[in-house]
């Protein structure tokens, strides 16, 4: 079967993605809705809920204001998460080595968070990690030898 160049392969046809970065491009998409599972979780579910530790500490109206300002900060790193994912997806170097140093980052904060309370951490603070665990898994296909070679070959010249 023959395509345009621009689909999964092996990586050995020209413009043609190893399918480790799109492995790592699906697991980004994956990372990023664990993201967004897991903030509407700890807003409104889980409890204590993160509605209800605001409305306590400063009343329904100004908790209201901070919950919309988590969403949408929250909604802009994710979407600068997947911007930088489509340039990795395109074979940008520089975006494997932010995307893996943001994945990073983020796995040791969370491993430094847990237990920080003195207790043994329980089933929610090990959910929550499942978006750091996820982003990290996405950038490991991203340094295997089939990879490496999208990210040195240099993108063909705009016509």
């Amino acid at each position: 079967m023959t395509g345009t160049g621009t689909g999964t392969g092996s990586g050995t046809g020209r413009g043609r993605r190893p399918w480790q970065v799109e492995a790592a491009w699906r697991l980004t998409f994956v990372a990023c809705a664990a993201e967004a599972v897991v903030w509407v979780l700890g807003a409104f579910v889980v409890e204590p809920t993160g509605l209800d530790d605001m409305t306590a500490a400063v009343g329904a109206g100004a908790a209201a204001r901070q919950l919309a300002l988590s969403g949408a900060v929250s909604a802009v790193l994710l979407a600068a998460w997947i911007a930088v994912a489509a340039y990795v997806r395109a074979g940008r170097g520089w975006a494997r080595v932010v995307l893996t140093a943001a994945a990073a980052v983020a796995l040791l904060a969370r491993a430094a968070d847990l237990g920080m309370d003195g207790t043994v951490p329980g089933g929610w603070a090990l959910l929550a990690g499942l978006p750091d665990l996820l982003g990290a898994a996405a950038v490991v296909p991203l340094h295997l030898p089939a990879a490496h070679a999208h990210f040195r070959r240099r993108p063909p010249a705009a016509a």
